[in-house]
């Protein structure tokens, strides 16, 4: 393809160039989901103006990174980012340049772009490609290849190979050999530990919203990179869980990796919960000899992980916090996961449904249903079918949880029809046991909705009151 086509508000950012003497062009991303057929989100333009003449002759300019040459144009409601061309060299801290030179011509600027893919460059003016590294060929063969040693490339930034194995799930790509292998060497294990954990969380957050993380996390896994951040997962590689009763085929970590593809895609809580919801199976697995079948004198290993929704919760947290996630995601994550192992059967009473909303929480309820379904994915890495026991026993669950939630259901302590002053009033004493007795009071009104009236309560609590 010789040229794309260039949306109206670049073209009229290009006349202010132009009209200045000057000669910009869309690069990066943008012009790579060009060439793939996709809608570019975010606008990225080199150009050969510099930063104080990007101010001089737009109105509204930002300084957003100027000592490297950038800036943030707003021009007719819209954020475009541009840089000056430029050359570097020298990358002590593994991410900034030493040196920065902005007497650099375009072929100059792509050239120390990451991956041929991303060094390809359209004029604002009237789409014409400049790709002097073949990344059209690269992008059609589906290929990610750096521009350049692969081992310069990574030196310079510890973050590429994160991006490499990200951009090679979002776009289900291939890495080319050299740079795949490079990833794995020593000097750039070592670069790659030095990026910041905030920076790595970025891009795995990213990934987690890929269509398939576990192509990434797999890739991440082999060369070494999941261990350095994530080692909790690693050791879960060839935990066994298989025994005579099939309930399983994959080990513990492709488990959680499948789970995770077979989550929403777009909800990063749920994600990260089904990622990390069997974590803990390393610590909880037992063995025990069970004769099969019963009588036959043939003993054989039954696999068990009691518990291991707790054991998998308390290493949540650390892990969640380690990779610099916000407090609400991490408590969101860890009661999903403690809560993942109910145990539904039809015979439930409706105030065993009550108990069920109250213990996980109504606000839970959907994302616990999305990370069973993305647990049963995780068994055989395909969708579960509609017509099957634990698809079916769920769709049960969902409409039982919704009618009694269409019912005037106390389903928390605040929806009860007495609070502490009320007991008070009655000539309760006040306390810690006060505290105690509407607990009381609520599991009361769980087992039976008519008893959430103030007399029957305040009753019910005075003869609590004088047994205590």
């Amino acid at each position: 393809m010789k040229s794309i086509p260039i949306p109206e508000i670049l073209k009229k950012v290009n006349e202010i160039f132009e009209e200045k003497g000057f000669e910009a062009y869309l690069v990066g991303g943008a012009v790579r989901d060009v060439l793939l057929g996709k809608p570019a989100s975010d606008w990225d333009i080199t150009t050969n103006a510099k930063p104080e003449d990007m101010i001089r002759i737009f109105h509204r300019v930002i300084p957003t990174g100027i000592a490297h040459g950038t800036v943030t144009i707003h021009f007719m409601g819209k954020e475009i980012e541009a840089t000056t061309f430029r050359s570097e060299s020298g990358y002590s801290d593994g991410r900034h340049p030493d040196s920065v030179s902005f007497n650099a011509t375009l072929e100059d600027d792509l050239s120390r772009r990451d991956f041929t893919m991303n060094a390809i460059a359209a004029s604002l003016k009237d789409g014409r490609i400049i790709d002097p590294f073949d990344g059209q060929k690269d992008i059609k063969a589906k290929i990610i290849r750096t521009v350049g040693k692969p081992e310069e490339r990574f030196l310079e930034d510890g973050l590429r190979p994160i991006r490499a194995l990200r951009f090679s799930s979002q776009l289900n790509f291939k890495i080319e050999e050299a740079t795949y292998e490079a990833i794995k060497e020593n000097q750039i294990q070592e670069k790659i530990k030095s990026i910041s954990m905030e920076r790595f969380r970025d891009e795995f957050e990213k990934i987690l919203h890929s269509e398939e993380p576990s192509l990434a996390l797999r890739r991440m896994e082999e060369t070494g990179i999941l261990k350095i951040f994530i080692p909790e997962l690693t050791e879960c590689r060839n935990c066994s869980q298989a025994d005579i009763r099939s309930y399983h085929v994959f080990d513990v970590l492709d488990h959680n990796l499948y789970a995770c593809d077979g989550a929403p895609r777009e909800n990063l809580t749920v994600r990260l919960s089904a990622l990390f919801h069997d974590v803990g199976k390393v610590q909880a697995k037992s063995i025990e000899k069970v004769e099969y079948p019963a009588g036959s004198g043939t003993f054989v290993d039954i696999i068990h992980f009691y518990r291991h929704e707790l054991y998998s919760a308390q290493l949540v947290r650390p892990i969640l916090t380690r990779l610099k996630f916000p407090n609400a995601v991490i408590d969101s994550v860890e009661h999903l996961v403690e809560n993942h192992m109910f145990h539904f059967e039809e015979s439930w009473s409706d105030a065993a449904i009550r108990r069920f909303i109250v213990k996980v929480q109504p606000e839970y309820l959907n994302d616990l249903f999305d990370l069973r379904l993305a647990d049963m994915y995780g068994k055989y890495r395909r969708k579960p079918e509609p017509g099957s026991d634990g698809v079916k026993k769920l769709v049960i669950l969902q409409k039982r949880v919704e009618e009694i939630q269409s019912q005037e259901n106390a389903l928390s302590l605040k929806d009860l029809a007495v609070n502490g002053k009320d007991l008070i009033q009655a000539g309760i004493q006040p306390g810690k046991g006060l505290g105690a007795i509407l607990n009381e009071l609520f599991q009361c009104v769980l087992d039976d909705p008519q008893m959430n009236e103030k007399e029957k309560l305040l009753t019910v609590a005075k003869n609590i009151a004088k047994k205590s």
